[in-house]
């Protein structure tokens, strides 16, 4: 058995399989899938897994480059703005929520939550380790 935090097969094989500059998604329950992207869907109920506490586990293995948010989280969403600033994530940058779901359609997968508040989603870049 793994001994690191993160047991989802599907997203475990998803990281593993990450070369450098690869987007993986990590949305809210809303954040709409886009054709021809895989969707790994973890949401069970309303807020269960949570946007933070999945980004914090994905984060355990994942290295990452920079990060993509929406401009419009700080505003409608400042909590989770600051959980995610928390966590010092690399290279903040910041596009227009319609922007950033157009750019989510080159990502490799997205991972749905089941976070139900607005503008929970992150486009995580991943960096490599030498």
């Amino acid at each position: 058995m793994k001994k690191s935090p993160l047991l989802n097969i599907a997203l475990s094989q998803l990281i593993a399989s990450l070369g450098h500059g690869d987007m993986v998604v990590i949305g809210d329950a809303g954040l709409p899938s886009q054709p021809g992207v895989p969707l790994i869907d973890l949401a069970l109920t309303r807020g269960v897994p949570g946007f933070i506490e999945t980004v914090h586990t994905v984060l355990s293995e994942m290295q990452v480059e920079y990060h993509v948010l929406a401009e419009e989280l700080p505003q409608h969403n400042p909590a989770i703005a600051a959980q995610v600033a928390a966590l010092h994530l690399p290279d903040a940058r910041q596009l227009s929520h319609e922007e950033f779901k157009q750019l989510s359609k080159r990502a490799r997968a997205i991972v749905r939550t089941g976070e139900c508040t607005p503008y929970a989603n992150v486009i995580l870049v991943a960096g490599v380790v030498f």
